[in-house]
């Protein structure tokens, strides 16, 4: 017997996690699902409605917005999922498998946008530092790159401008008072 029409969510989502390849353990983990919440989605049959978190989640885990994962139809959504199962080609799955850490990857599979936004060097970072990631977490180490990328992009911009006699003496100071070893 063939499962109901593609626009019943849960048929939707058991097929988007069948495309990525996933199975039951890995769409709990990657969506942050119960593992029982992750079962009913996938176990053919009766579905009881989602709530809205649950479909959040689903959406997150698939890299779409709620309002994809609702309303595109399932043959739109097909070849994103066979895209993002592409493996070596895909640089957040290649990124995934260079980490060790568990939490590192469990935040690469949480966030795969801000992890394609960050570039080799700061992957790099990322990874010399996951052994000693402590209470800090992936999480504040990652926001303090993109805080840095936030800041040397704003420096950029102003030292293309009028601005530059402004910056140079203030950036001096920061930098007197750092006195960072081996710098004049």
């Amino acid at each position: 017997m063939d499962e109901p029409e593609t626009n019943d969510l849960p048929v939707k989502i058991r097929r988007l996690v069948e495309e990525r390849g996933w199975n039951q353990e890995e769409f709990a983990r990657i969506a942050r699902l119960n593992r029982h919440t992750a079962r009913q989605i996938l176990l053919p049959g009766p579905q009881r409605k989602l709530r809205n978190a649950t479909i959040l989640a689903c959406a997150r885990a698939f890299g779409l917005s709620v309002s994809e994962l609702r309303d595109q139809p399932l043959e739109r959504l097909l070849p994103r999922m066979a895209q993002g199962a592409a493996g070596a080609d895909d640089p957040t799955r290649r990124r995934l498998e260079s980490a060790s850490n568990p939490d590192l990857k469990s935040w690469i599979e949480r966030n795969p946008d801000r992890a394609r936004q960050l570039d080799d060097a700061e992957f790099a970072e990322l990874l010399n530092l996951q052994d000693s990631l402590g209470s800090f977490g992936v999480e504040g180490f990652v926001q303090r790159i993109e805080r840095r990328r936030k800041l040397l992009q704003r420096v950029q911009a102003i030292c293309a401008s009028e601005y530059l006699d402004l910056l140079e003496p203030l950036v001096g100071l920061i930098f007197d008072k750092l006195k960072p070893k081996g710098q004049p």
